[in-house]
């Protein structure tokens, strides 16, 4: 490479990440979910269709970006999660899979539209971990393009649907449980959650790739994180936000680079079929909200918010505002969450298997 080529491909870069961190911000204040994913990803496609100078994530900080995500998930789960579900898990398990086999159906129904294949149907349709799915659906043969905009479309749905429906159908009253909501842990403090995040992606990755696990580098990860936290060797450490949020942006960026403009048409032709898809899943997804109440003996509103497929922290922010069970909507979606990024790679498998 020339050093003209490699200049401008640096000023191209720099200028993006410039771009990237004010649409970050920018989103952050406007209160979307997931900032650092939506900058990455509208600096990236707004690069890829205006400029000439090509410029790619190198595979490196991708692979670096999907385990600092996994450790983010994995540390989710914790003793407290698993003993809200309790007795419950059964209905718990049904409502879960259930989910799961919502989403595979829609997205077949997606698929229907010319173009997307089954694998990024489904992918683009999975009820829950938008961000994981999305980081490993190029991994698993799926359009990330596709499979990113229909994922956070549909959470930002939720996020906008959610309180009002909550309110309007499930009589919850915004402040209602400000005075119930317990203080927040104090971790024990940024170098420890370094340690902890860098230990956990290193083992994970090392180990899901000796043992050739899909997607090595989410999983592994993850898996890791969450048997660092159920063992009690954790001692509360988490990710730090500042890392978190740079696996997003690079994560947005990477697939905000690769779009093209025909993808845009793509996504377009699809988007009122994939509309009308999300919004029957959404609806669906309530009418498991009303099963697990029942059975659960759980409150209606609780039900609805556990099994709310996306937006987990808008669930849990209009969970503990509203005085509903946080622990308990908490534990059913982080095991939905887990549930869906460990089936993945065999959903996928099973559709190439199909297909061929």
């Amino acid at each position: 490479m020339s050093d003209g080529r490699r200049w401008r491909q640096l000023r191209a870069g720099v200028s993006l990440m410039v771009v990237a961190l004010g649409l970050t911000v920018a989103f952050n204040i406007a209160g979307l979910p997931s900032a650092a994913l939506f900058g990455g990803l509208v600096a990236g496609l707004v690069y890829a269709l205006g400029l000439t100078t090509p410029i790619r994530v190198p595979s490196s900080a991708g692979t670096a970006a999907q385990a600092v995500l996994g450790v983010t998930v994995g540390a989710l789960v914790d003793v407290e999660t698993l003993r809200a579900v309790g007795e419950n898990w059964p209905v718990v398990l049904l409502v879960t899979v259930a989910t799961l086999a919502l989403s595979v159906a829609t997205g077949l129904v997606l698929q229907l539209q010319r173009g997307i294949s089954p694998v990024t149907g489904v992918f683009a349709m999975i009820a829950g971990g938008a961000s994981g799915i999305t980081a490993m659906a190029r991994d698993l043969g799926a359009d990330d393009r596709m499979v990113a905009v229909l994922q956070y479309l549909r959470v930002l749905l939720i996020v906008v649907l959610m309180p009002v429906v909550a309110a309007t159908v499930y009589g919850a009253s915004a402040g209602a449980g400000t005075a119930l909501a317990p203080p927040a842990p104090q971790g024990p403090g940024w170098p420890a959650d370094l340690l902890f995040t860098a230990a956990c992606a290193v083992v994970g990755l090392v180990v899901a790739r000796l043992a050739r696990v899909p997607v090595a580098s989410l999983l592994g990860p993850m898996l890791a994180a969450a048997v660092a936290v159920l063992a009690g060797i954790s001692d509360g450490a988490t990710v730090p936000d500042a890392l978190a949020n740079a696996a997003f942006l690079v994560i947005g960026l990477q697939v905000g680079v690769s779009f093209t403009r025909s993808s845009l048409r793509l996504i377009g032709r699809a988007m009122p079929l994939a509309l009308v898809l999300i919004l029957a899943l959404i609806v669906a997804c309530a009418g498991l909200g009303v099963l697990l109440s029942e059975v659960a003996g759980v409150s209606p509103l609780v039900g609805y918010l556990a099994t709310t497929p996306g937006g987990l922290y808008a669930v849990l922010a209009t969970a503990t505002d509203s005085g509903a069970d946080a622990v308990f909507v908490l534990a059913v979606q982080v095991l939905r969450l887990f549930v869906m990024l460990l089936g993945a790679p065999l959903i996928a498998a099973w559709l190439r298997a199909d297909r061929a």
